[in-house]
């Protein structure tokens, strides 16, 4: 298979890689042009054979907007373009549409993986007509978790299926690292305990709390027991908050994640010390940015 891939920083470009060693010709265009296979948009959709599949791993908003409409001129009728960033969901349906007008196909696909997917393969749940999946399915087989049949969803044949799906997980996210953030801080607070990474470290294994994100945690406390080099702020980049809006709208409670969404608000008013685990978790399963309390 050929494929384009408009975006090659810290997930598209590990995804790149990962679909080369699995036997795909990736062509890679980013406005980097120490990243780029090519130098323009045009040139990358030049050197695809028909059908063309495009995969665009731009930041949601108007990057992508604006990827996709550039894209819609340069492509034509059975060709397939997927959103894999994070797009909201409410933003596919416009671009199917959009893109539809030149019979050129839609998938959107929440992408879940992080800065591991390399190694690990990734989460891929994806929206779109089955036409137009087939087209891209064996970039999703080269991109999803090695031997396993999970990792791999169709959501949905309506667009926004797959983003909708990405969003929840964010969500879900959002609320366990807040529940892991507010047990480190009660027991680093407490003199009754000692070594509280190791006993975070216990938890991973025949527990009912274990996961990877408690494994990444162990990590970044190991390293720094107490989370000193890090400023308590944690970032939100738009998920969570879509997924709390989603709630409102379908009248469905949603307790936890909506205050875990808000406590990361409460981060950026004054040093949250449960944070620090919030924003350590972030840097460790997806490469976020974190504040170091010099920097503070």
């Amino acid at each position: 298979m050929h494929i384009g891939l408009v975006g090659l920083g810290k997930m598209g470009g590990n995804m790149r890689t990962r679909m080369r060693e699995a036997g795909l010709t990736v062509v890679g265009y980013d406005r980097n042009p120490d990243l780029a296979d090519v130098a323009s948009l045009a040139e990358m959709v030049e050197a695809l054979p028909s059908p063309k599949v495009v995969w665009v791993m731009v930041p949601a908003g108007d990057p992508t907007r604006s990827t996709i409409e550039e894209l819609k001129g340069l492509l034509g009728e059975g060709d397939v373009v997927v959103d894999g960033g994070n797009s909201k969901y409410t933003d596919d349906a416009k671009n199917a549409a959009n893109l539809a007008e030149k019979g050129i196909g839609f998938v959107d696909c929440g992408v879940s993986g992080g800065v591991w997917g390399l190694q690990n393969g990734y989460a891929l749940m994806y929206g779109g007509s089955d036409e137009d999946a087939a087209k891209v399915m064996p970039a999703f087989e080269a991109l999803k978790p090695s031997g396993t049949e999970d990792g791999l969803v169709h959501c949905g044949t309506t667009p926004g299926a797959g983003h909708f799906s990405k969003m929840v997980h964010n969500g879900i996210e959002y609320a366990m690292m807040q529940a892991y953030a507010e047990g480190w801080e009660l027991l680093d607070k407490v003199d009754i305990v000692d070594n509280v990474p190791e006993i975070f470290a216990s938890w991973r294994t025949g527990t009912v709390v274990r996961s990877w994100l408690l494994d990444l945690l162990v990590d970044q406390l190991r390293a720094d027991e107490h989370l000193d080099k890090i400023k308590g702020y944690a970032d939100d980049s738009g998920e969570g908050r879509w997924t709390v809006e989603a709630a409102i709208e379908n009248a469905v409670p949603m307790p936890a994640i909506s205050a875990s969404l808000f406590a990361r608000f409460v981060s950026r008013q004054e040093d949250d010390h449960a944070m620090k685990a919030i924003a350590a978790m972030r840097n460790g399963f997806g490469g976020h940015a974190v504040i170091s309390e010099s920097e503070a």
